[in-house]
């Protein structure tokens, strides 16, 4: 990531930007006076300056007055794609600027500055210099910037991945080498005998040359007195199995792992910023391919409970190795709650569109919490009922249910799940849409978004008494 740096000089060699608002100077001004649309959030309106100091301007727009959070994210997203790749920009930022709006507008121009980071393209680089009078005050705002943007990155280079080279065994390398590196953090990972109870990631990966993981990773902080279990669907290639997807939706499959993604990146956000809230992570991983061993149709699945689903549709895969993680969280680990995120439907774009991720849980103080830390992180949502009307359609002559009954698609899914949470509060986000951007939008850069890092780490910090970090 390139450089954010908080200081109270200025420099007049550097690209001046300067947020539209009350204490721009009489001659910007007057310019944006004669430019429409000038204080729109997230727009930039470039003057060149030739033979001056500094030799050009960015006017950053960022809404109505100082702009909130939102505004001020869109903006630094919305400067850095202005800028060029080494370009050290400047900006002087109004007196009373809230901590939060720093933080929006320093995540703004990392992840909108954001690139896949393999071996054939580099990161960005550059530097951004943010003058105030009082930098010290902005440390925490920054901070907790850093660790969400750091986050967000690694959800996004993980979902970009091609399914070339990220298969179970890779995935969860990486997932031991991330948590390697930061204290307090331990990871177990399960393949081979010891996956024998997990019944429905074994028949999900079993058509695959590369077989299943089951990986645990935990940070256990003395003191923590909630349980949080996060799971995260982790197929890292979806054919759809003997149920194969027609050749349009399967090639952006490589992306059905983005829940796992997301829920990695927030868990080591979290021992990042050392929050007092103990976390278990579930990631079941496994390639959803085509060969001898594949699951069939009609085929009854034994999952880590003993209870049986029938394989109606091998398509529907994501939920028969979430429910293995789910009746594992509850037989193993007694949560206090349990959160999971799927890229698990094609219904929830249809029902919500490109940028809303499904929720659905029976809890109103948690659906009230996520909502207000999506809110806050920029990570839209919306709640959907879970429908009693429709568990009929999910009775089967064989098994205790079947995985793919007819229905509305995000409901029957989380309906699939309920059996398997438990007695805890629980909240399941169907997320397959907002998983992935077609274009550049606002914070948002093509190719995987990592939906659901930045609002899980919001969420997690204000556990316990806790605040929104640096909010």
């Amino acid at each position: 990531m390139f450089t954010i740096r908080l200081t109270d000089v200025s420099d007049d060699t550097f690209t001046r930007v300067l947020p539209v608002g009350p204490g721009l100077d009489p001659e910007m001004s007057a310019l944006v006076a004669a430019t429409e649309g000038a204080d729109t959030a997230g727009r930039i309106t470039v003057f060149p300056r030739p033979l001056r100091q500094p030799s050009r301007v960015l006017l950053a727009g960022v809404g109505v007055g100082a702009g909130d959070e939102t505004a001020w994210r869109a903006a630094g997203a919305a400067i850095v794609r202005e800028a060029g790749d080494d370009e050290i920009l400047e900006a002087l930022l109004p007196a009373d600027l809230a901590p939060g709006a720093l933080r929006g507008l320093a995540e703004g121009l990392w992840l909108g500055g954001y690139r896949y980071r393999d071996a054939v393209k580099a990161p960005r680089s550059g530097e951004v210099r943010l003058v105030l009078d009082n930098p010290s005050a902005y440390a925490e705002s920054l901070a907790a910037a850093t660790v969400t943007a750091e986050a967000t990155w690694l959800a996004r280079d993980l979902t970009n991945a091609p399914s070339s080279v990220k298969n179970p065994a890779w995935f969860a390398g990486q997932i031991v080498a991330e948590a390697a590196r930061r204290p307090g953090l331990t990871v177990t990972v399960r393949a081979g005998d010891d996956l024998e109870r997990f019944g429905g990631l074994l028949a999900v990966g079993g058509g695959s040359v590369s077989p299943p993981r089951f990986v645990e990773m935990s940070w256990q902080p003395p003191g923590a007195t909630t349980h949080v279990v996060l799971v995260g669907k982790g197929i890292t290639f979806d054919t759809g199995g003997i149920s194969i997807k027609p050749r349009d939706s399967m090639k952006l499959m490589k992306k059905d792992m983005g829940g796992a993604a997301a829920v990695v990146a927030a868990t080591l956000g979290a021992a990042d910023l050392n929050l007092p809230v103990r976390i278990t992570t579930l990631v079941p991983l496994a390639e959803n391919a085509i060969g001898g061993a594949a699951f069939r149709p009609g085929d009854v699945i034994t999952h880590y409970d003993g209870s049986t689903t029938e394989n109606t549709n091998s398509d529907a895969e994501g939920r028969l190795v979430l429910a293995d993680a789910l009746a594992y969280a509850a037989a193993e680990l007694s949560p206090d709650l349990v959160i999971d995120l799927a890229t698990l439907t094609g219904a929830n774009a249809v029902a919500l569109g490109k940028r809303t991720a499904a929720l659905i849980s029976p809890d109103e103080e948690l659906v009230t919490a996520l909502t207000a830390a999506g809110e806050a992180a920029g990570e839209r949502m919306w709640r959907l009922p879970l429908a009693d009307d429709y568990v009929e359609h999910q009775s089967s002559d064989i098994a205790d249910r079947i995985n793919a009954g007819p229905g509305p698609g995000v409901i029957m899914a989380a309906l699939f799940l309920r059996d398997f949470y438990g007695p805890v509060r629980w909240a399941h986000f169907d997320m397959s849409a907002p998983s992935w951007a077609e274009a550049a939008d606002a914070e948002l850069t093509k190719g995987a978004t990592g939906w659901g890092a930045r609002m899980l780490l919001r969420y997690l910090s204000a556990l316990d008494g806790g605040q929104q970090t640096g909010a």
